[in-house]
C-alpha cells in the first residue's frame, strides 16, 4: 500500500484491492453457516462434491417429476418416460448404498449443524427437531428413515411404476431434501455478491503485484487454465520388498476383468483379439501390447483426460489417475511415491484402429513408428 499511495495513478488503479477483499471476509457468521452447510447438509449433484446424507440426493433428483405430476395428463407421456429412466438408474446409485450407515450419518450431521450454526441459519426441518423430538436427532433421523421410500431401492422401483405427488410430498426425506436446495439457494444469494468482490479485490491485487515487481515469475491460477507439468517415466517402490514396474501390458487388463462389471468388463469381441495377441502394429518388441505407464508427474482432480507428450512433441499417452500411495498428493508432493497413471497412446490407437475398425481416423494422424 506505501508503493500503491506513493503515485495518484496507482492508487486510483489499486487503492481499493486490499479493503474489498477485507470487507468480502466481514461476515463471518455467514461463512461458517455456510461451510457447515456444504459440508454437514448439502449433497451435491457434482460427484466431485459428494457430502452429505446420501439420501438427499436422490429424494431430490425426483424434483422433475413432482412438477409433471402436478398435471399428469397433460405430462403422462413425460412422466412415464421420466419414471423408467429413474428405474434404470436405481442400482447404480442402491448397490453401494447403506441406509442403516446413512441414517447415523443423517443424524450426526444435523446435531453438528445445529449446534454450530446460529438458527437463522437452520433449514425449517431442524426447528421441527428442536420443538417436537426435544433435540434427539438420532430419533428424528430413524423416524425419517422409517417414513422415506428413499431408503430402499424396491420401494422406490415400486413408486415409480405409479408415480403419486401426494405420496412424493408426504414423503420426509423427499421434502427434507427440498428444503436443503432451497437453502443452498438463499446461501448462495448471500454469499454471491461478496465473492464477487473478493474476486475484483484479488485481481487488483494480482495485477498490483505485477507491476510492482515487474521482473518477477509469477505462476499460474492452477485451477481451470492450461498448464503443463514436467516428470519421468518410471517405476516406484512403495514399501519394502514392492516394486512397481513402469508399464503394465493386455495381460494385466485381462486379469483385472469382472465380467460384468461396468468398470471391469472387457468386452467380448475385444478379449478375443487381446487372447490372440492380435496387436498389429502397435505391439512392443518383446510382442506384448503396453496399455498404461507411470510418471512422476503431478496430477489431481481435473487433470484427467489431459495429453502426456514426450520431449519430441509427440502425444505418448493420456493421463487419468493417480496411484493409490500417493493420495496424499492433494496436501504435500511425495516424489519417492508420486506417480500419474496414463493409458499408453498405443492401446488408444489399437482400440481406434484394430477394434473399432476406425481406420480413417488413423489415416488423418501422423503416427511415428
Amino acid at each position: 500500500m506505501d508503493w500503491v499511495n506513493n503515485n495518484p495513478d496507482r492508487k486510483d488503479k489499486y487503492g481499493n484491492a486490499l479493503s474489498l477483499i477485507e470487507e468480502s471476509y466481514e461476515n463471518k457468521e455467514l461463512d461458517k453457516a455456510n461451510a457447515y452447510f456444504s459440508e454437514a447438509l448439502f449433497y451435491s449433484m457434482s460427484e466431485a462434491a459428494y457430502r452429505g446424507p446420501e439420501i438427499f440426493l436422490y429424494a431430490y433428483r425426483l424434483r422433475w417429476l413432482a412438477d409433471m405430476l402436478k398435471d399428469p395428463e397433460k405430462n403422462k407421456e413425460d412422466i412415464q418416460l421420466l419414471s423408467s429412466a429413474l428405474k434404470r438408474s436405481l442400482n447404480n446409485f442402491y448397490k453401494d448404498y447403506d441406509a442403516a450407515t446413512d441414517e447415523k450419518v443423517a443424524a450426526a450431521m444435523f446435531k453438528l449443524y445445529a449446534d454450530s450454526v446460529p438458527s437463522n441459519y437452520y433449514p425449517t426441518f431442524l426447528t421441527d427437531v428442536k420443538k417436537k423430538y426435544k433435540n434427539n436427532f438420532e430419533k428424528f433421523a430413524k423416524v425419517m428413515f422409517q417414513k422415506s421410500m428413499f431408503d430402499d431401492e424396491s420401494e422406490l422401483s415400486a413408486f415409480l411404476d405409479n408415480p403419486s405427488l401426494k405420496k412424493l410430498e408426504k414423503d420426509m426425506a423427499y421434502t427434507i431434501a427440498s428444503e436443503i436446495y432451497r437453502k443452498n439457494r438463499e446461501f448462495n444469494a448471500l454469499t454471491g455478491s461478496r465473492e464477487e468482490q473478493r474476486k475484483e479485490g484479488e485481481r487488483l491485487f494480482l495485477a498490483g503485484l505485477m507491476e510492482m515487481h515487474p521482473n518477477k515469475n509469477y505462476y499460474p491460477d492452477a485451477n481451470s487454465t492450461m498448464r503443463l507439468t514436467y516428470g519421468q517415466v518410471m517405476d516406484y517402490e512403495p514399501r519394502d520388498g514392492v516394486i512397481y514396474n513402469y508399464y503394465t501390458t493386455t495381460d494385466g487388463y485381462l486379469e483385472k476383468e469382472i465380467p460384468g462389471d461396468y468398470e471391469f468388463n472387457v468386452p467380448a469381441r475385444m478379449k478375443e483379439l487381446l487372447q490372440a495377441r492380435d496387436f498389429g502394429r502397435y505391439a512392443d518388441k518383446d510382442g506384448s501390447m503396453h496399455t498404461c505407464f507411470i510418471s512422476n508427474n503431478d496430477i489431481t482432480g481435473g487433470n484427467s483426460g489431459s495429453p502426456v507428450i514426450n520431449g519430441k512433441g509427440e502425444l505418448i499417452g493420456i493421463a487419468f489417475d493417480g496411484n493409490w500411495e500417493a493420495m496424499s498428493g492433494d496436501l504435500a508432493f511425495e516424489p519417492e511415491l508420486q506417480r500419474c497413471i496414463n493409458v499408453d497412446i498405443r492401446f488408444v490407437l489399437w482400440v481406434i484402429d484394430v477394434y473399432a475398425g476406425a481406420t480413417h481416423l488413423i489415416d488423418e494422424m501422423k503416427i511415428v513408428e
